[in-house]
């Protein structure tokens, strides 16, 4: 029987061991920088965006360690955008997992050029992975995809709108379209890639997609029922933030019963979608129900 703790914990260390050693120890001139990127970057969190690319890697036959440098960008691009989510001018949070934001740290200043420079090594990290016997085509590739779910396409304009809709109600589908900008583009871009670097099919990318758009849409919805239930302790962040800013939710819109219905029903799509996956696929269906069941 598949032990998804174990498959978290083991992938999650093979993780931590790349990211420490992308961003160098803290000296010279660029000390202070160096410090606050690997505050945020090494700083916690689930690694799930990453543990994402290298389940999908597998689940099409390739073995993790070729996906590893484009799992580490996606979860550097990841820490960036909390790093930025978390400042004044956006979310203006002073927590995140369990500590200090990294603003109250650093500054605002550091912190976002801490951000950006997260940004930037991330498509280095993922460009060197070419020297490690993946195709340069597939890693164009994914560099594009990677750049197109990062950017104004993707997350950066996924938060524009979310922004922009502060004391506004939205209808379902623009909501449902702001978190596939937000936070589903980064999860599609996860498992897509994982899978193109893992040397997947035309039909097996095709399942994938829609593996991914209905686990991403979960994920939200699942954290927008935290937002509500969980406390501040039980997140490592202040809860109960997007009410406060006047921001619309899948609990705000549909309710609390329909949404964790909601999110059963992406997550029975997540599933279907990886009905033609035999064994290889079973951390993906594991992580799948992980979301939608998670506590924090």
């Amino acid at each position: 029987m598949f032990q998804l703790d174990r498959y978290l914990k083991e992938r999650a260390a093979l993780v931590e061991r790349a990211l420490s050693g992308i961003v160098p120890d803290p000296s010279g001139p660029d000390a202070l920088l160096l410090e606050a990127m690997r505050y945020s970057l090494l700083g916690g969190g689930k690694r799930l965006r990453p543990i994402l690319a290298l389940a999908a890697c597998e689940a099409v036959g390739g073995a993790p360690e070729r996906a590893i440098g484009f799992a580490c960008a996606v979860e550097m691009i990841h820490n960036y955008s909390l790093i930025h989510d978390d400042l004044p001018c956006m979310d203006d949070d002073d927590l995140r997992h369990g500590r200090p934001s990294n603003h109250k740290v650093y500054g605002e200043a550091i912190a976002t050029l801490a951000g950006d420079g997260l940004l930037t090594d991330a498509f280095k990290v993922l460009a060197r992975s070419a020297s490690d016997g993946v195709p340069s085509s597939v890693v164009l590739q994914t560099v594009a995809d990677l750049a197109h779910a990062a950017g104004s396409a993707g997350m950066v304009g996924g938060q524009v709108i979310d922004l922009q809709s502060e004391g506004r109600t939205l209808t379902l589908d623009e909501l449902k379209h702001l978190h596939a900008k937000k936070t589903g583009a980064l999860f599609h871009v996860s498992i897509v890639g994982g899978a193109r670097l893992g040397g997947a099919s035309d039909t097996q990318l095709a399942s994938l997609n829609e593996f991914a758009r209905a686990l991403g849409l979960a994920f939200q919805v699942v954290d927008d029922l935290l937002d509500v239930e969980a406390t501040t302790e039980q997140m490592g962040k202040r809860t109960r933030k997007d009410e406060a800013a006047g921001k619309a939710t899948f609990p705000s819109l549909l309710g609390v019963e329909k949404s964790r219905q909601f999110a059963r029903e992406l997550e029975h799509q997540a599933l279907e979608a990886l009905s033609a996956f035999g064994p290889s696929a079973d951390p993906l269906r594991a992580i799948a129900t992980f979301v939608v069941e998670r506590k924090q």
